[in-house]
């Protein structure tokens, strides 16, 4: 049983310092949103509609 109780343990301060990252890029945006800057990540929404630059179509653009 001491193996299962070392894995909870590296399981759960692995989800711990996950967690705490998340907060903290959650803080982060926060601020930015409240000091009217962009967040300048790479990922998440901008990122993904890069292709949209190249011709691709938004869909919030077309008639329904």
């Amino acid at each position: 049983m001491g193996g299962k109780t070392e894995s909870d343990k590296a399981r759960k301060a692995r989800l711990a310092a996950e967690l705490r990252a998340n907060l903290q890029k959650r803080k982060a945006q926060a601020r930015a949103r409240k000091a009217g800057a962009a967040d300048a990540r790479d990922e998440g929404i901008d990122a993904a509609g890069k292709d949209d630059a190249a011709g691709a179509t938004n869909r919030r653009d077309e008639p329904r």
